[in-house]
Formats: structure tokens, sequence, C-alpha cells
């Protein structure tokens, strides 16, 4: 798949797709701006598919969506590494497989199609690559220690308790064992582990949330 837009002047399109390692001019000044067009666009689709979200939750949600390792899967796609401009060593080192680069040359390239076209032409070519995306976020992004909180509180129930039952390993490989115990709306206990503490309690309470979602459906 490549980008559906086709350029007026194809020197931008080569310019968005040219690294510094080539020297100058490169697309470092147009990946700063396709960076601030995509998170405006994909701020603005997030706003429209998740009404009752806060600030914080839609932010998590666009970090989710505009990252480098995101923006570098995009740049496969579009297989913009297979017309990358780079230097010497960059070529040589597998440059047009690094992420970071991958990245960078998808927002410069969404600039590209902004200077060549307009807001619009921009505008139309996010939404098209990313709507699928938006659409397949998780329901939530909140943790699932807040989520089990949340439900909790929503019915009047007490909150769940903690507990560190032990950790074994070498300090720099330790794993963690909690509980997790609810009293209502049925009595459980689980057990689970993880890298550290806060991960394993992460689990422990996504096991107890799949257990109340078995006995009614979440608030």
């Amino acid at each position: 798949m490549k980008l559906d837009y086709r350029f007026r002047d194809p020197a931008l399109a080569e310019l968005a797709l040219t690294h510094r390692s080539v020297g100058r001019p490169n697309n470092e000044r147009l990946e700063f701006l396709g960076d601030a067009l995509l998170g405006a666009i994909v701020a603005e689709m997030l706003y429209e598919a998740h009404p009752r979200a806060s600030e914080g939750e839609l932010s998590r949600l666009r970090a989710q969506l505009v990252n480098g390792q995101a923006l570098a899967v995009l740049a496969r796609e579009l297989e913009l590494g297979e017309r990358l401009k780079l230097g010497p060593g960059e070529l040589k080192s597998g440059g047009y497989r690094r992420d970071s680069i991958l990245a960078d040359a998808f927002e410069a390239s969404i600039a590209a199609v902004y200077l060549d076209g307009g807001f619009q032409s921009c505008r139309d070519i996010v939404r098209a690559l990313f709507t699928q995306r938006v659409a397949d976020l998780p329901r939530s992004s909140k943790d699932a220690k807040t989520r089990l909180q949340e439900w909790l509180q929503a019915r009047g129930l007490p909150l769940p308790l903690y507990e560190l039952i032990g950790s074994q390993g070498d300090d720099h490989a330790k794993t963690f064992e909690v509980a997790c115990s609810i009293a209502e709306p049925s009595s459980l206990r689980v057990h689970a582990s993880g890298p550290s503490r806060r991960a394993a309690e992460q689990e422990a309470a996504e096991m107890v949330l799949a257990h109340l979602d078995e006995l009614q459906p979440p608030a």
C-alpha cells in the first residue's frame, strides 16, 4: 500500500523521505510540522469517538496511536522504507528498518501533503489511515486497578485489598507475588505475580475484573 495522494510538487514528497544523514536539505523540519498535524487530527478523531472520556483518557489514547512504534508500522504499510534516502552509514546499518527513522518519515510525509494540498487533504489522509485504528482501541485506557476500584465504587462496595505475599529471584530479576481480595459482591481472593509489585497488582486486578464480568456487566 502506498500513500493515497498525488503530489503536485514531487520534490516535497522526496524531501519528506530524505534523512538527515544525507545532509541538507532533509526531512527534520517536515517531521516537526507533521508531528503537530498528526497530534491535532488524531485528537479530533478521539474527541469525536469518545464523548465521555476525560482529558487524561484522551491523552493516553492518543499516545497509543501516535508514538514511534505505531507510526513505524504505518510507514511500513505505506512502503516508505523502500523509498527512503539515507546516507552511506545509515544505509549500511539498515536505517530503512529503524522505527525512529520510519516514524519520522511518516510524520514528514503528512506535513508534505499539508504543504502541497492544504489542511483538508492532510486531514482526509490522516483520518483514512487512523479510522480503523481509533475504532480498534480498547474500550478503556484505564489500568486494571483503576477500573476495579471504579467498578466497586459505582456499586457502593468495599474497595479491594492488595497484599504482598513475597518475592523471589535476584535483585535485577525479581518476581513479586501479591494477593487481591474483595468482600463483595462475592468473596474472592486471587494471587498473581509479576516483575514488580505494581505489575503483579495490575494482573491480580485483571483477574478479579474477569470474575466480576461473569457475574454482571461492568457499569
